[in-house]
């Protein structure tokens, strides 16, 4: 596997964390998760997203700057890989959807000044997942504040990322995620395994998981 910096994305739900704990052990690479419950302002956004979302969007990146610009800062002998369940650029897809115009350009202005201090991943897994399916993902995972998430949202957020990915012609591993179930069926998560063996154009290449 030739891949040394691997950026894991997808939905509200889609089984971003899971499938970045499962490869992180696979191959033994250092793990950076998405620390979004530490941020105050989510349940706070999920009651009024008006009054908190450029507060909750502002801390989000803050965040995953310091995270972000970590790895870039620390070099460990032992793990040559780095997976993480985000992607910076998500910070920018979010604030578009959230922000009133004015605030979202203010967003961007600060987004520019430091997205460029970053490394990029070598390749972007992307998890595509239906919105039922997510609802159902969402309810199982009982997080209070998200038990009330509009299909409207998910749907805007979908659009946001498919869009970014074939605007921006990423290296990208696309997965239809519609009946995945990576800690349950070794198939799928094996199909993913051989399918990071291949050394992939920038694009969008499309994996089916086996029934």
């Amino acid at each position: 596997m030739n891949y040394h910096f691997i950026t894991i994305e997808g939905n509200i739900g889609a089984g971003k964390t899971t499938l970045s704990h499962l490869l992180s052990r696979h191959y033994n690479a250092r793990l950076i998760l998405e620390e979004f419950a530490d941020n105050p302002f989510l349940s706070k956004f999920y009651e009024n997203p008006q009054q908190y979302a450029f507060s909750l969007e502002l801390f989000f990146m803050a965040e995953r700057f310091k995270q972000l610009k970590d790895l870039i800062q620390q070099q460990d002998l032992f793990q040559s890989i780095t997976i993480t369940d985000y992607l910076f650029t998500k910070c920018l897809l979010f604030a578009k959807i959230n922000l009133p115009e004015d605030e979202f350009r203010l967003y961007q202005r600060l987004f520019d000044i430091i997205h460029q201090q970053l490394l990029q991943p070598d390749l972007l897994i992307y998890l595509h997942t239906p919105v039922q399916r997510l609802q159902e993902n969402i309810k199982k995972r009982k997080r209070s504040y998200e038990q009330n998430i509009p299909d409207e949202y998910l749907n805007n957020i979908q659009n946001a990322y498919t869009n970014y990915i074939k605007q921006n012609n990423i290296k990208t591993l696309y997965i239809d995620c519609s009946n995945a179930d990576f800690l349950g069926n070794e198939k799928h998560f094996q199909a993913v395994v051989d399918a990071l063996e291949i050394d992939y154009t920038p694009g969008q290449h499309y994996l089916s998981l086996p029934h």
